[in-house]
């Protein structure tokens, strides 16, 4: 099961608060103040784990909750801190707070139809990065902080500070220098597994990539690129048609796309595909569909595939075509010459 998406609860732990005491011992008859200081609450952090891939671990227990601080204590000890829940999420992990504080409330609010407003508060792209997802509360100061020299036996005291907590949306968005579109069928994964170290499932019929793949692709100079497949796009994708609507959020950090075309023309005209990708694409995103593009006429070693190219060709002219036949590793080492320097001008 591939998650990419998920909502959260998350509960940071309130501080502990402060002791009011005063010092009792024999042969001490003036021995003051004594009261500790109580704990910090436990944080929520989430941090960026290269060895994650997906959100599935939160599909099951969606929550992260922290413990509070403990209270001070005699002798101007200091109450434990509470401890700080650390949730792991993958590379490109976009986090959401929303106005709900529940998630009985932002169940409520979908099933009511009145809708969850979110807020992008990070994007965690880098391999460790760190992020405070809720702050525990501090813990409050005992009597101890508060004798002066007309005050000498104080009774005051703080409490502890409240936590933060909320519900909270977690997307992820792969990251990948480039992306390879197309329709079911027409030859991605293949194309992956020719030029990356990748495995994707490959077989001929439709929608065998049921979730977004990454390929590293390594050049003759030894410089690095990664490749994302995503899953089959078809017509209506933008409005949840097919695959393309969970997952074309995978290709919004891609530099460079790839729409890859089956030119034998069997189950779609090359054509009306690139069209249609393309329209799904500025649909989805207008801003998707200003990056660089090129075509990538795959299976050119089929019998029509020549007229379909030069048909192709005619009705695209200023578009780059790039033709192989992945299967046969036809055109591979020049595809990936070509790929390195298209993302080197980006």
């Amino acid at each position: 099961m591939f998650v990419d998406n998920i909502r959260i609860f998350a509960q940071a732990g309130k501080g502990g608060n402060g002791l009011a005491s005063f010092r009792r011992e024999k042969f001490v008859p003036r021995g003051g103040p004594d009261g500790g200081d109580g704990g910090d609450g436990g944080s929520v952090v989430l941090e960026v784990d290269p060895g994650t891939n997906d959100l599935r671990t939160y599909f099951y227990d969606p929550k992260l909750v922290a413990t509070d601080g403990m209270p001070g204590m005699h002798a101007r000890k200091h109450g434990r801190d509470g401890r700080t829940v650390v949730g792991r999420v993958p590379q490109g992990t976009i986090v959401y707070r929303s106005n709900a504080s529940t998630m009985q409330e932002a169940t409520w609010l979908e099933r009511e139809g009145e809708g969850i407003e979110l807020e992008q508060i990070a994007d965690l792209t880098e391999p460790g990065q760190k992020f405070i997802l809720c702050q525990g509360g501090k813990g409050g100061r005992g009597n101890w902080h508060f004798r002066t020299a007309t005050d000498q036996a104080p009774i005051k005291f703080e409490y502890g500070t409240e936590a933060e907590s909320g519900v909270f949306f977690l997307e992820l968005r792969r990251i990948a220098d480039a992306g390879l579109v197309g329709y079911p069928n027409a030859g991605k994964s293949t194309l992956l597994t020719a030029i990356s170290n990748a495995t994707p499932k490959v077989a001929d019929y439709p929608f065998t990539t049921l979730q977004p793949i990454v390929g590293t692709v390594e050049f003759d100079d030894y410089s690095r690129a990664i490749v994302a497949d995503i899953p089959g796009i078809i017509e209506g994708a933008s409005q949840n048609r097919g695959l393309g609507h969970e997952f074309l959020r995978h290709i919004m950090r891609c530099r460079v796309l790839l729409f890859v075309v089956d030119m034998t023309g069997l189950e779609h005209d090359p054509v009306e595909a690139i069209q249609t990708l393309r329209k799904e694409i500025k649909l989805y995103s207008e801003e998707l569909s200003a990056r660089p593009w090129v075509i990538v006429a795959n299976k050119l070693d089929a019998d029509c595939a020549a007229e379909n190219l030069a048909i192709l060709r005619q009705r695209f002219p200023k578009v780059e075509i790039i033709p192989i036949a992945a299967a046969l590793g036809e055109g591979i080492p020049e595809f990936k010459v070509r790929l390195q320097q298209l993302l080197a001008q980006e």
